[in-house]
């Protein structure tokens, strides 16, 4: 398979990114919403296949940890022979899952993070308003030989630039996309609940700002 690196596009000012490392995951570096990268005229599309392509999460408080998978509405990258140029994928908000509950427990939950529940709409992600969340390229950069996918993420009308490992490959008909597990931190998209960097008084009662995600997308020749 052959190696696949993204140009290098609108990357200055990096260097004002936050960085940092928590619970053995690489926390995304984070700057102020970039340029979206544009493709050459020759270059060719690659559709997301949606049944194959996932991205797991985890949260953690105090009292333990939940997982859970988001699933991808759609998406497409632009390559030019071996280079990614642009390229965009929809998170479909409405399919979060939880799969470390079962029974009652897992679909409360599930109501909860959707924002499902009368009264806890704005908790969490708050699907009915807020169904899709968005992550747009705009480069990539390497950090000790490992490359960096930059990008756009929205969620709930907010937008912050992420920068995040990956691994890309491409055998001519089928490219991957995974990325290593990485944080990010969800106070910065107004996912505030239980935050004790928001709230006080929250005691042993709160839930991590930091969320660990995993990326794994597979896109065809279209």
């Amino acid at each position: 398979m052959k190696r696949i690196f993204l140009n290098a596009f609108v990357i200055a000012g990096l260097g004002l990114a936050v960085t940092g490392c928590k619970n053995n995951n690489k926390e995304a570096d984070m700057a102020e919403t970039k340029e979206v990268a544009t493709a050459e005229a020759e270059s060719m599309e690659f559709t997301v296949d949606t049944a194959s392509s996932v991205i797991e999460w985890k949260g953690e408080k105090p009292t333990g940890t939940h997982t859970g998978t988001i699933k991808v509405a759609n998406g497409s990258f632009m390559a030019n022979d071996s280079v990614v140029e642009s390229g965009t994928f929809v998170i479909n908000m409405n399919s979060i899952e939880v799969t470390d509950l079962e029974g009652d427990q897992k679909s409360n939950l599930e109501a909860h993070l959707k924002g499902t529940v009368e009264g806890k709409e704005g908790d969490f992600f708050n699907v009915n308003e807020f169904p899709e969340a968005i992550f747009e390229v705009t480069g990539i950069s390497e950090e000790e030989g490992q490359p960096m996918l930059q990008g756009n993420l929205t969620i709930k009308e907010e937008t912050k630039n992420i920068s995040f490992p990956v691994n890309i490959s491409n055998d001519g008909e089928m490219m991957e996309i995974t990325s290593e597990e990485f944080t990010i931190d969800r106070t910065k998209w107004n996912v505030n609940y239980g935050s004790k960097s928001v709230f006080d008084g929250l005691g042993d009662k709160f839930i991590n700002d930091d969320v660990t995600l995993k990326i794994n997308l597979k896109a065809k020749k279209a």
